[in-house]
């Protein structure tokens, strides 16, 4: 069952989205070269604390393994899942950011994609190609639409420019949980899966690969990189359906290169 959300819940929901973009864009103001990602880690963390919310991922179970940071940062090829470390920002560099709170039991979550300084033309259109698509599967994100609906726009939009879509993770429903139904795969065909009804909060994130879908689970039993060592892109936003337009919960400043 995918949880319909009351008048009173949406606006819950609507706080810890806000507060989730606001961490966000404070966190993306730090990414510069030199800074290392625990450092990057420890700002959200403390903005978080300063804000009264608690992380979404700090202490996430899956099976036996529980992840260690506050948010999830993940450099290039590594496409989700990063976990903060000593390791710096490079010139070039591409970050990946994905944040997720809790204010007052309702999940706020959204990720974005920082470009460090000047990056190679093809790299810069990852970009702009994963958060197009990210745009197109949220303008379809109305009471009505087939899921399968939102996956065809995300797919058409990697592969009409020559990029290709990971299938191994999905977007997913949130609210009082972090991850809750539907599973929202950035692949799929039109006109399938549920019919979405308001008040349904989605989480979609669209992440696009420059080279091969093919990913791989690093050691640490979280990073997920590319097989291929090309980069990889990942954009956010958790959705509200409406029976008129979509309402962007973690509607944020476009990114911006630095």
């Amino acid at each position: 069952m995918i949880p319909i959300k009351s008048a009173k819940e949406v606006e819950k929901m609507r706080q810890a989205c806000r507060t989730a973009s606001e961490v966000l864009d404070r966190v993306s103001e730090t990414i510069r070269p030199g800074v290392s990602t625990k450092e990057i880690d420890e700002v959200a963390a403390d903005l978080m604390e300063e804000a009264g919310v608690k992380s979404a991922f700090l202490g996430y179970r899956l099976g036996h393994r529980v992840f260690p940071g506050n948010i999830c940062i993940s450099l290039n090829d590594e496409v989700v899942h990063g976990i903060g470390s000593q390791r710096r920002i490079q010139y070039g560099d591409i970050v990946k950011l994905d944040i997720g709170v809790i204010q007052e039991g309702w999940v706020g979550d959204t990720a974005t994609t920082v470009a460090v300084g000047v990056v190679d033309d093809r790299v810069e259109q990852l970009l702009r190609v994963t958060e197009s698509a990210l745009d197109r599967a949220i303008s379809v994100a109305r009471e009505g639409t087939r899921l399968g609906d939102i996956c065809a726009e995300i797919e058409d939009e990697a592969v009409r420019n020559h990029f290709s879509v990971v299938r191994e993770f999905v977007g997913h429903g949130v609210g009082r949980r972090l991850h809750e139904e539907p599973q929202i795969p950035n692949y799929g065909k039109r006109g399938s899966g549920p019919k979405l009804k308001a008040g349904m909060t989605l989480a979609i994130e669209p992440m696009i690969n420059m080279g091969t879908a093919a990913v791989r689970l690093l050691d640490d039993g979280w990073t997920v990189r590319t097989t291929d060592g090309m980069p990889s892109a990942h954009f956010e936003h958790t959705v509200l359906i409406t029976k008129d337009e979509p309402e962007i919960l973690t509607w944020r400043a476009k990114t911006q290169l630095r």
